[in-house]
């Protein structure tokens, strides 16, 4: 079977309408919008496009069903969930090329994505029989203390493009493993594996109604009327800081609870003691996963003077070396940018920095279509007045600053709003647990590059964001803490 077959044969198995109350349905105005592969700007399917009412009817299916999925046993949502990693497992290649036609990443970065994707749901499978609570003795002797954990209730997930299985299963894995019901809205650029992964979750045993999915090429005409409706009680949201604000204001006047996993502007520090070769290394993970367009992604790169012109030559000797062309071709090292909108905000910021005297070392200008393809590249002598110091490049550039000394460089580093992940590199103990706790930011790589795991928690500080995802603290964001007090008259 060629490639083009078997992309074909996928696309046509794969579900293009609403899934609301465990059926498969069009939208209520008929209406579709196209998904493109970014890598030609070819059409891969029509999906349902879905509005306000849509949005009201998932709501309402996830509602009804809440009351008998909370009282579902834990063991037995653990089994579910279980069942779904499996199923993933089972169907890794089909979901990794999925990813990499919609999303336009490499065929092994799928593939890898697939992998800590279903991960999610093997370690809230496991969470699922380990939510506790207390019963204590109160101070005064007269009394017990009874403290329980219970779902939060319906919930509305809205995910990224940037990792459209992975986003989703760690939001839909913990609200599981809690006992919540949801409406999952699915970015536009990349519906399709969240289409899949409903219908997986269907096999795996999810009732209908507990996990509903409306795509939409207008969010807010779904997420809007949501945010205002008395039966949702719980927003987790990942994307953009700005897009993040406008939700917590609308989350406002029903109180709900809300998990905000924002913007990053992510800095990687190279000290002069660093082992060059494994900071280069992590640079590569930690620049180039997902071509650039993660929020992990390193986004300022300060590097000590002694040191900034090697680890500049060697870091665009290795970007350089990357092969850029479409995912599904093996030999490809490096996929497509999303679309045309980040495309131009890349060469906007490179731009910037050539304009106020940064030096291209590699790369820089756009490659020509089909296609959204920019090449990766390394910028050195970045001031730290540029534009990228203070935006997210989302894209395959390394803009290259030097410092002097460790507080100028932990200066420059947490001289930004956000606070998602910080790198470092450096083979002084001492050195690497003091700029640790000094640096601003939820999460350090420490001599490494990936910080990415489902056992560990996963968020920012500032304005990179609100609460964590994964790990044990993960399934917190779906529960409510009930205290009883218990009356214990004299016997």
């Amino acid at each position: 079977m060629s490639v083009e077959t078997a992309e074909r044969t996928l696309l046509d198995q794969v579900p293009t309408d609403l899934y609301v109350g465990g059926e498969w349905r069009p939208a209520g105005s008929g209406k579709r919008f196209d998904v493109v592969d970014p890598a030609t700007s070819d059409r891969l399917a029509a999906v349902a496009d879905g509005g306000r009412e849509d949005a009201l009817d998932a709501l309402g299916a996830a509602a009804e069903a809440q009351a008998s999925w909370g009282r579902v046993a834990p063991r037995q949502r653990g089994e579910i969930l279980r069942k779904a990693f499996e199923l993933m497992v089972a169907r890794i290649d089909d979901l990794a090329l999925l990813i990499t036609l919609e999303n336009g990443k490499t065929l092994a970065e799928s593939r890898a994505e697939v992998t800590y994707a279903a991960e999610f749901f093997r370690w809230f499978s496991e969470e699922a029989v380990r939510i506790d609570g207390r019963y204590t003795v109160a101070p005064s002797g007269g009394s017990r203390l009874l403290v329980t954990k219970q779902p939060v209730g319906t919930c509305l997930l809205v995910t990224p493009w940037n990792f459209p299985a992975a986003m989703i299963t760690r939001k839909v894995g913990a609200a599981l493993a809690a006992g919540c019901t949801m409406v999952v809205k699915p970015a536009k650029d990349t519906p399709l594996t969240a289409l899949l992964l409903a219908s997986l979750l269907a096999e795996a045993g999810v009732p209908a109604g507990v996990v509903n999915v409306v795509t939409s090429s207008r969010p807010g005409e779904v997420v809007t009327p949501l945010l205002a409706d008395h039966r949702l009680r719980k927003l987790s949201f990942t994307g953009s800081t700005e897009v993040g604000r406008v939700l917590l204001r609308g989350a406002a006047d029903q109180v709900l609870r809300t998990s905000m996993e924002l913007g990053g502007n992510a800095p990687f520090l190279v000290f002069d003691d660093a082992d060059l070769d494994a900071a280069v290394e992590g640079a590569m993970v930690a620049k180039m996963r997902n071509a650039g367009e993660a929020c992990t992604s390193a986004n300022r790169f300060y590097v000590a003077a002694p040191v900034v012109e090697e680890f500049g030559r060697r870091l665009a000797e290795r970007m350089g070396s990357l092969r850029v062309g479409k995912g599904t071709d093996p030999a490809t090292q490096l996929g497509p940018l999303i679309n045309q909108a980040g495309i131009a905000k890349v060469e906007e910021l490179v731009l910037d920095m050539v304009t106020r005297g940064g030096r291209v070392l590699v790369g820089g200008r756009r490659i020509d279509g089909p296609g959204f393809f920019y090449p990766p590249t390394v910028v050195t002598g970045v001031t730290p007045q540029s534009r990228v110091m203070g935006e997210e490049i989302f894209g395959p550039v390394a803009p290259i600053v030097s410092f002097a000394s460790e507080e100028e460089a932990l200066g420059l580093a947490n001289a930004t709003e956000f606070g998602l992940v910080s790198y470092v590199y450096t083979r002084d103990l001492a050195r690497a647990l003091r700029v640790s706790e000094r640096l601003e930011s939820g999460m350090v790589g420490l001599n490494t590059g990936l910080v990415s795991n489902p056992a560990a928690p996963f968020g920012g500080v500032k304005q990179s964001g609100i609460g964590r995802e994964g790990g044990q603290e993960g399934i917190e964001e779906y529960l409510e803490i009930k205290y009883v007090a218990v009356a214990l008259p004299d016997g």
